[in-house]
């Protein structure tokens, strides 16, 4: 891929804000980034897409062999969330998004360091802000970037499974805002195929006890909801017992544990061993790998990563992780001093584009940069 310099488009903070990108900013400088972007040809869009193709069906086998042998311990699964994990599997119900991260230079294969299945972020950007930054800053060429009407497409399936007459969309209420936005962009693609939707957070979300359902702030029953937050929370909280027992439809369904856990890594290396798309990744140990990455099965935003070469430890990033286990990962050799990760999107099952975040770190986090890209 060639990195470009880019002249940033005046006022471009109202323009993206007029877009949703209210979090153009974070506490490290910079998060949406127009001085660069990215010039990707035909045949690295086609490689970026038979990759995300190809590891989405490779993750649906990985997710039957958890099932069949009952590898729920190595994921940290608890007990109390098999059975609904394996009825929600067996039943298929719909998963609207995910995203796979990957290191890609344009040269070599893809490598995947990470499936974010349960929880992604970095939509607006992906989606909107950057395909707006290409009409007006490179109108003749393309981007690969599907994301919106895919999310559309989708949800008009929905229409006639979701039960109830409204889909709520959940999310925390939290300062930065990018997941309260992330929840409102995506109810604002629902809106638009038709669905009747509410807003809500999760801290509104209340239990009935007497008639053992979920209810909204006004009284009516949930019957179906998308939550922009993880199951691997959820299912230790107070009313997570409630939660996998009760027939909501959850939106993502809860099956989605068993790729949001960063021990798929190992599980996908174990079945398919030598994968172009893979790096070696094991639970036990780093075994042979001489230079690894230790990350914790649940963590986010970069935290609690080590990174080893040779014994010596190059960079350790603090958090609060790591009380489920790790997976040793084989590293990944930066492109270049920006470090790009390619965020490849999946939309029902198939690959629907890509955002490409930077970073000053080797570990990407909350601070990292998010880069428009084109192809011609």
């Amino acid at each position: 891929m060639e990195r470009r310099i880019e002249a940033p488009r005046t006022d471009w903070e109202r323009t993206v804000e007029g877009q949703g990108l209210i979090f153009h900013h974070t506490a490290g400088g910079t998060y949406w980034d127009e001085t660069a972007s990215y010039r990707l040809t035909a045949a690295q869009v086609d490689e970026l897409e038979t990759a995300t193709n190809d590891l989405q069906a490779r993750c649906l086998e990985a997710g039957q062999r958890i099932i069949d042998a009952e590898l729920f311990g190595q994921l940290g699964i608890p007990p109390v969330a098999v059975a609904p994990i394996v009825k929600a599997w067996n039943e298929e119900p719909p998963a609207i998004y995910g995203r796979f991260d990957f290191v890609y230079d344009g040269v070599h294969p893809p490598k995947l360091l990470e499936y974010n299945a349960d929880t992604p972020t970095s939509l607006i950007e992906s989606a909107v802000a950057q395909w707006f930054w290409k009409e007006t800053v490179h109108p003749g060429a393309d981007q690969f970037n599907s994301i919106h009407e895919r999310l559309v497409g989708k949800w008009k399936e929905l229409r006639s499974w979701l039960l109830g007459d409204r889909l709520y969309f959940a999310a925390v209420a939290e300062p930065q805002a990018e997941d309260l936005m992330t929840v409102s962009y995506l109810r604002e693609t629902a809106i638009e195929a038709g669905l009747s939707t509410v807003p809500i957070t999760m801290a509104e979300i209340g239990w009935d006890t007497d008639d053992r359902v979920f209810r909204s702030p006004d009284g009516n029953q949930i019957r179906s909801l998308f939550k922009l937050y993880p199951w691997e929370w959820m299912v230790w909280e107070e009313f997570g017992e409630n939660a996998l027992a009760s027939d909501v439809q959850w939106i993502e369904p809860v099956w989605k544990m068993l790729w949001s856990n960063k021990a798929l890594l190992a599980i996908l290396w174990e079945m398919f061993p030598n994968h172009p798309n893979l790096l070696p990744a094991y639970l036990d140990s780093p075994r042979d790998l001489q230079w690894f990455v230790r990350k914790p099965r649940m963590s986010r935003e970069g935290a609690n990563i080590t990174i080893v070469d040779r014994g010596r430890t190059l960079l350790e990033t603090p958090g609060d992780y790591g009380e489920e286990g790790y997976v040793y990962q084989q590293f990944a050799q930066p492109v270049s001093e920006h470090h790009p990760i390619v965020g490849s999107w999946v939309i029902d099952g198939a690959s629907a584009g890509i955002g490409i975040r930077e970073s000053a770190s080797l570990v990407t986090d909350n601070t990292s940069r998010f880069v428009p890209h084109f192809f011609e």
